[in-house]
């Protein structure tokens, strides 16, 4: 007969929260391989991972002094090219450059260096896009052209940093290998088949297995449109 003290549980304990003052913000956003053009045509690729997506809408926080928001600035366009987690090494490739010349000291202090062609210092493919001027990557499983709509400046976090910048693109037309999508359908990504690339706390990682379902996936698609 089991006792009454063994077959009692003791309740869980709750965590506690400390607080902190971590250098930076990153808990986990996915890796963006940024490809733009400038007035000239030239080709900047920049890798980042502030980003969000609300709808068609994609915010890309960007330092204001890199050629990739001054590329978006003159031109308004862009290729968000989402690499998987099997494309990290072509990701970290370029890390540390900058389509910047000369380099800012900011920036050489923390061992960048300029590389004028980024596509072939990370191995990369550039393929032309249907509707905006800046390439796409052929290797990303995604490749997502878009128009800038607004800029938007943010306040500096210390005095002697970069100014950054909050950018408002479209989505205009969406890429997809087919074999990340779902089968016997005409427009839905598979969860199970795509793996991206996720930056948290500026290193990568990889995604697991679905832990739960969700309720929200047995919204029809139409109901985002």
């Amino acid at each position: 007969m089991t006792s009454t003290a063994a077959a009692t549980t003791a309740p869980a304990r709750t965590p506690t929260h400390t607080v902190i003052d971590p250098a930076i913000l990153y808990f986990g956003t996915p890796v963006v391989l940024l490809s733009t053009v400038d007035t000239d045509g030239r080709v900047n690729l920049a890798p980042m991972s502030s980003v969000f997506w609300l709808g068609k809408t994609a915010v890309l926080g960007l330092g204001a002094r890199s050629q990739t928001a001054l590329n978006l600035t003159a031109t308004g366009e862009c290729v968000l090219n989402l690499p998987s987690s099997a494309q990290v090494d072509a990701v970290d490739r370029i890390a540390l450059t900058t389509g910047r010349d000369p380099v800012s000291a900011r920036k050489a202090a923390a061992g960048y260096r300029h590389e004028p062609d980024k596509f072939g210092r990370a191995g990369l493919t550039p393929v032309p896009s249907d509707i905006v001027r800046a390439p796409r990557v052929a290797e990303c499983p995604v490749n997502l052209e878009a128009r800038l709509v607004h800029r938007h400046p943010l306040e500096r976090d210390e005095p002697d940093a970069g100014s950054t910048v909050a950018f408002e693109v479209r989505v205009a037309r969406v890429h997809v290998h087919e074999e990340i999508r779902t089968p016997g359908t005409a427009h839905r990504v598979d969860p199970d088949r795509w793996r991206p690339l996720v930056m948290s706390f500026q290193r990568f990682y990889g995604l697991g297995g679905e832990v739960h379902p969700s309720r929200l996936a047995s919204i029809d698609e139409e109901w985002y449109r």
